[in-house]
């Protein structure tokens, strides 16, 4: 059975005036708003959709990167995983560049990029934004014990 998740927007006006709000079903956190200012200016108290693109893809790749890592006889420590949203007004999201530093002790730097890289390609959020957005990736693996 397929597992859907559900969020809610309300908008209220036009786009660069207009204001919104957004809620997921699950509660997990409190309603939050919208604008186009913070789509496009970064204002501080309010979201965007690619930002919320950002925390999907970025905990998308972090549990991708760890089962791929598990599966391949490492223990995951820590993974601390960054992902950046790039939106160009009038074209859209061009680019999410992917950044992971990992805490994995007894790999090689070989097999940690190989793995990374595959979790790069293989997370769900990835694959759906694949052929339609440019995904870039730094894979850093923490050598310190």
């Amino acid at each position: 059975m397929a597992a859907i998740s559900r969020a809610d927007a309300t908008w209220e006006g036009d786009l660069t005036s207009g204001r919104g709000r957004v809620k997921v079903a699950s509660g997990t956190f409190s309603e939050f708003p919208v604008t186009w200012a913070a789509r496009i200016e970064r204002t501080h108290g309010s979201t965007s959709p690619e930002e919320l693109i950002a925390a999907a893809h970025a905990a998308c790749y972090s549990m991708a990167f760890s089962n791929g890592l598990s599966k391949a006889g490492h223990h995951p420590e820590r993974l601390n995983t960054t992902a950046e949203v790039e939106f160009v007004p009038g074209k859209g999201i061009t680019t999410v560049t992917l950044t992971v530093k990992g805490h994995i002790h007894g790999i090689s730097e070989g097999d940690f990029q190989k793995l990374a890289e595959e979790a790069k390609t293989g997370c769900p959020v990835s694959q759906a934004l694949k052929g339609n957005v440019e995904l870039k990736l730094n894979a850093e693996l923490d050598h310190v014990h």
